[in-house]
């Protein structure tokens, strides 16, 4: 038995009356409406309560009575006051009501922002460390192949590749090649340094003085050998392409290589 609320004058009782008599089911005017079937009924029997509330069921009563060749503006009417649309501005106090903060939700973001700007220091100090290094290894590698090497009369270099280098002294055509190298390796003290480069490579020694024993750009496919007192401060760029051995024993320079560079000393 169809219940009827006082309220709304029988709006649903005159839809579901319209709608019988063109024959029509709920499912045909579900399907034609695109309304849920429990919808059509609380209409149909004037549960308001149950259809949401404002523009929506004013506009299920207007599609419905359209749908039955009703004029749909007199029921619109009639269920107004049933309908009525919530209070808009109530709903956008209470969405703009702020929301409360405990101390200890402060307390975390605050540790939150803390870490996070340590996190970001600490990038930005590797940043500029790893921009530096970079940058001394970009001088080293692309400095000027005319700069003149310089050297000390306690140092000899030689250039097994690079024929036109000139000897600081003359050997005595009587004595042997390796005489003179065999007799500063009896000097005392006197230590020498034998590099070889796989590819173009600045490389910088400076004596027990301070003094540079050798300061320039060797090509790829050239030996170099250098001697004099230790300590010797070395710096060689492009350093995993460079082989190197002290007194003839074999030096690894991995473990002093950062961007390219290695910096060491050998004692």
């Amino acid at each position: 038995m169809t219940e009827r609320n006082d309220a709304g004058d029988g709006v649903g009782e005159e839809l579901a009356r319209a709608r019988a008599a063109l024959g029509y089911s709920i499912a045909d005017v579900t399907q034609q409406l695109k309304f849920a079937g429990r919808q059509i009924e609380a209409l149909e029997q004037g549960r308001y309560e149950e259809l949401p509330a404002g523009t929506f069921a004013r506009g299920m009563v207007r599609a419905y009575a359209r749908l039955l060749k009703l004029d749909p503006a007199p029921l619109v009417e009639r269920i107004a006051a049933r309908v009525a649309a919530p209070d808009n501005a109530a709903a956008v106090a209470t969405a703009r009501r702020p929301i409360p903060i405990t101390d200890n939700t402060r307390r975390s973001n605050l540790i939150y922002a803390a870490f996070s700007l340590a996190v970001l220091v600490a990038i930005a100090a590797l940043a500029l460390q790893w921009q530096r290094e970079r940058s001394a290894a970009e001088r080293l590698r692309f400095v000027s192949t005319e700069q003149a090497p310089v050297e000390q009369p306690t140092a000899v270099a030689s250039a097994v590749a690079r024929p036109n280098l000139v000897p600081l002294t003359q050997p005595d055509p009587a004595t042997p090649a390796a005489a003179p190298v065999a007799a500063a390796a009896d000097k005392g003290g006197t230590k020498r340094i034998v590099m070889t480069f796989e590819r173009s490579s600045w490389v910088e020694i400076r004596g027990r003085d301070g003094k540079p024993l050798i300061s320039q750009l060797n090509p790829g496919g050239t030996e170099q050998t250098v001697e004099g007192k230790p300590p010797f401060a070395l710096v060689i760029g492009n350093a995993q392409h460079v082989r190197l051995s002290y007194d003839d024993r074999p030096i690894d320079l991995a473990p002093h290589v950062k961007v390219e560079v290695a910096r060491f000393t050998l004692e």
